[in-house]
């Protein structure tokens, strides 16, 4: 006993040399002691000794470090037994001193995820005996709030651990454990989070959307109506008024039409609802078009694939894309019309300064809007000779404020970059005359737009010259046997 009182001692004044010393000489001394104290074969004995009976948090910290070292090692593993004891100390450790320094707690977190980590897949008596993770962290989530606080820090990092590769082990194994935990465990994981949103903080919830998103591109991810159903579960909480979660979330939807097809997703039983939720939660997002405007890329690169895939879909299910589509171009469209006035006001950074943005959104919406391509016409036109009509209104009279011709020039710059791009949309197999005579229309009004007087300031002008350029090049782009239209409005 004197000796374990004694080796103890010594160890405690090794940590403090270690953490506190401001002597270079002295900690390098202390830490090379400490590394020879990892490899010795006491070393297993010795942590729980400081575990239990050590008077410093740098001693705790010692402890759970180098037995995160022991079971982390290739060589020489612990036993089984030796892994579920150090398994379950650790919850008990957790659950008895919730009131731990924090940097204490998260190396005993981090030690329970390790491993969790690797004892994946062992078994004993035919029970996996380290998948019980919801078990584990239920009796801390219905305890006091410290405790509340570990079972979501448990959760959080365990879901970080499994998904990040470890160079010390191969990564086949570690892609299998991640898809058996993203399959078995996940979901489980999610839903309690959905649970405890509105009593604890949700800053662990992204580590779980990042994860969705990576394993959503797996091929052998099987099964949609997961999917589906967590698409669903989040739009129903509605906890996106963080610009984190409102990202990882729209990368999730992003996912969804990278692993399936248009024809899989119409089969899943929820389908028609998860469909309108994501429609109004996408409409509402472009409507707010300055919240997180880095994510509306996302959501347009579902909706942009989703079109996209309609005239390959042999499902007999209705898909319901010519419901919603058109919501979603309506809402681009216009939401970048209002915006022009808001930026004047405020002071704001324009869009439309930044050319490679402006394409590659307007690149996914000549998809989406070719989709119902009559109701888009129909929406551009009526929206172009309002602008256009109000433009020249203003110009002609003695009394126009230079705000409001300035808001008119740049509305009519949007609608030349879109015409632009939903005329380059055009797919040939997939266009009818009606189509071609609808173009016709739209081409009438960048024409009308060349026509209309000069912007009077050289910067708008600059910018609307430009949109004329880019809607040309657009239309030029097209062969010249799609450029044939039988409409007389594209001789001008």
């Amino acid at each position: 006993m004197a000796d374990h009182v004694q080796s103890l001692a010594q160890l405690e004044i090794l940590c403090k040399q270690l953490y506190e010393t401001t002597e270079t000489g002295v900690r390098l001394q202390a830490e090379k002691a400490l590394v020879e104290f990892t490899n010795s074969p006491d070393c297993l004995s010795k942590c729980q000794l400081l575990l239990e009976r050590g008077s410093s948090s740098y001693s705790q910290l010692l402890a759970a470090t180098c037995l995160s070292k022991l079971v982390s090692r290739t060589s020489n593993p612990l036993p089984l037994e030796q892994r579920i004891d150090i398994r379950n100390y650790v919850l008990n450790y957790l659950a008895t001193r919730p009131k731990l320094a924090e940097f204490v707690t998260q190396a005993l977190i981090q030690l329970y995820s390790r491993i969790t980590k690797l004892g994946w897949f062992d078994c004993q008596k035919d029970d996996y005996v380290f998948r019980n993770v919801i078990a584990d962290v239920t009796r801390f989530l219905q305890d006091s709030v410290e405790h509340c606080i570990i079972g979501v820090t448990i959760l959080s990092q365990l879901t970080n651990e499994i998904n990040q590769a470890d160079t010390s082990h191969p990564l086949t194994k570690h892609r299998k454990i991640a898809s058996s935990f993203r399959d078995s465990s996940l979901f489980d994981i999610f839903t309690l989070s959905c649970n405890l949103l509105k009593q604890v903080c949700v800053w662990w919830w992204q580590s779980i959307l990042a994860f969705w998103v990576i394993f959503l591109a797996e091929p052998y991810f099987s099964d949609p109506t997961s999917c589906a159903s967590t698409s669903a579960a989040v739009l129903v909480f509605q906890s996106l008024s963080d610009p984190n979660n409102y990202h990882e979330f729209c990368r999730l939807l992003a996912r969804l039409k990278s692993n399936y097809q248009l024809g899989e997703l119409v089969k899943v039983e929820n389908y028609p609802e998860v469909i309108r939720l994501i429609a109004n939660f996408t409409v509402t997002s472009l409507q707010h078009w300055e919240f997180a405007p880095n994510s509306v890329h996302y959501l347009l690169s579902l909706w942009q694939r989703l079109a996209a895939s309609v005239p390959y879909v042999k499902a007999t299910e209705p898909h319901l894309l010519e419901t919603y589509t058109p919501e979603v171009t309506k809402a681009y469209i216009t939401s970048r019309l209002e915006s022009v006035c808001i930026i004047l006001r405020d002071g704001l950074e324009d869009p439309l300064d930044d050319a490679g943005l402006v394409q590659q959104q307007l690149d996914q919406l000549s998809t989406i809007g070719r989709c119902e391509y009559e109701k888009t016409c129909a929406l551009l036109v009526q929206l172009f000779d309002q602008s256009a009509q109000t433009y020249q209104e203003l110009l002609q009279s003695t009394n126009s404020s230079t705000i409001d011709i300035t808001v008119q020039e740049g509305r009519l710059t949007w609608l030349v970059y879109i015409i632009g791009a939903v005329i380059g949309g055009r797919v040939s197999f997939a266009s009818t005359d009606e189509q071609d005579a609808m173009d016709g229309e739209l081409v009438c009004r960048y024409v009308l737009r060349r026509r209309i007087a000069s912007f009077p300031y050289v910067a708008m002008c600059i910018i609307a010259e430009l949109s004329c350029i880019w809607g040309l090049r657009t239309w030029q782009r097209r062969p010249q046997q799609q450029r044939r239209g039988n409409s007389p409005c594209l001789i001008v």
